[in-house]
């Protein structure tokens, strides 16, 4: 009852990105669906509908990752004055938010089965009734008990990643801080667990490394052609599929990415701030600086799979002939669509929320007397910063992984 009340009560905007999560969650469940009909309408070829499954893997990480910044940003989830009282503390909370996002995900799972039968032609009554009968293995029944536990895999996984992501964590300064005894001497050292915690921007170094390391791996192992477009996900390195150390690289690098989003935005804005700045691009430096936690992960998400998305055009674009195969047919562009509209809304999310969370900041500097011109101002050289700086980077990740495996 709860849970209605405050999904009745909610913005518009929260109701909108629940059913993006449900969007996200039939099309996971689609694919996943085609796996499973390929693998029974082809019982000879295990390993071919196996690497299907496997790949279904990619869109299904991306939803699961959408969903928890959703459920994040849910004001409904968040503590609240009174909520202690009657029983739904921060672990009770944490839960509601877990539950809301599997009931999301259990409504696109079920869209995706009703969508798929739709398409195999085995509901019937519409114009759409068995139009992709071949492309989805129509013939072959399906068995129900498989397609019952993949629908159920992206509900329970992105359930319990909102339970790991937003359990209540103690507050060990502030515990510290109190058992710490007093002394009398200003000049003495605080606890080491009371200190303020370590900004954004010291992960920094470490991705830069994992990067590296990834590059590294990914010129080591890749000393192959591009793939033959008539290979099933081939990958360069290995002839019959895809190499374990490609692709231990491309995440390696991924990894590095994301671990250097935040001191990249930093950086970027201390650059912004630098020298004599003027008050739009001290704002826009300062409020990126202080916004580079919230917005460095995701945004770094954003570029490491904007720079698979243009190394995959890279090593298979040359390869296409408009009358020979293709590597990507629809079931994988419907999966690199997923894959890019998930990471792209988590990157919107995590805008918005560094907005609201800097609203009461935005409220005073307007009772200060600061015109509203200088705020878009702001806007737009943040903007034109990030892009100026995630562009090329994204570009010279993906030629710095092909440049290996392209190379004669």
């Amino acid at each position: 009852m709860l849970s209605l009340r405050l999904a009745r009560g909610a913005h518009p905007l929260v109701h909108l990105r629940r059913l993006l999560v449900a969007g996200a969650a039939s099309g996971a469940g689609f694919l996943l669906l085609c796996a499973l009909g390929h693998a029974v309408a082809h019982p000879g070829a295990a390993g071919e509908s196996l690497v299907r499954l496997l790949w279904c893997a990619v869109p299904l990480a991306a939803v699961v990752y959408f969903a928890v910044a959703v459920a994040r940003n849910d004001p409904a989830t968040r503590p609240r004055d009174g909520m202690d009282a009657v029983g739904f503390g921060p672990v009770r909370l944490s839960v509601l938010a877990a539950a809301s996002t599997a009931i999301s995900c259990g409504v696109g799972s079920v869209v995706a089965l009703l969508a798929y039968l739709e398409l195999r032609g085995d509901l019937g009554g519409t114009p759409l009734s068995g139009t992709a009968a071949g492309l989805l293995d129509g013939h072959a029944a399906l068995p129900w008990a498989g397609a019952l536990t993949l629908l159920g895999l992206l509900p329970v996984l992105a359930a319990g990643a909102c339970v790991i992501v937003l359990r209540p964590r103690r507050e060990r300064a502030s515990g510290a801080a109190a058992r710490a005894p007093e002394t009398d001497s200003a000049d003495a050292p605080a606890p080491a667990a009371a200190r303020a915690p370590r900004p954004g921007h010291a992960g920094l170094p470490w991705g830069i490394a994992v990067l590296a390391c990834g590059l590294a791996l990914e010129a080591y192992v890749g000393h192959a052609p591009a793939p033959a477009p008539d290979h099933l996900l081939a990958l360069p390195g290995q002839e019959d599929g895809a190499s374990p150390g490609l692709l231990a690289g491309w995440l390696l690098a991924s990894f590095g990415l994301v671990l250097a989003g935040p001191g990249l935005i930093h950086w970027c804005g201390a650059l912004l701030a630098a020298g004599r700045p003027g008050a739009v691009r001290l704002l826009a430096g300062r409020i990126l600086q202080d916004a580079a936690v919230r917005l460095g992960r995701p945004l770094g998400v954003l570029c490491a799979v904007a720079a698979g998305a243009l190394a995959a055009v890279e090593l298979y674009g040359p390869e296409w002939e408009h009358t020979g195969p293709h590597p990507f047919g629809p079931l994988t562009g419907l999966g690199a669509a997923i894959v890019m509209a998930c990471v792209t809304a988590t990157a919107i999310t995590a805008a918005l929320d560094t907005r609201v969370s800097r609203s009461g900041t935005h409220d005073a500097l307007l009772r200060l007397g600061v015109p509203a011109s200088v705020m878009r101002g702001a806007v737009a050289v943040r903007s034109g910063a990030l892009l100026a700086l995630l562009a090329p980077l994204t570009w010279l990740i993906a030629e710095l992984t092909t440049l290996p495996l392209t190379r004669s």
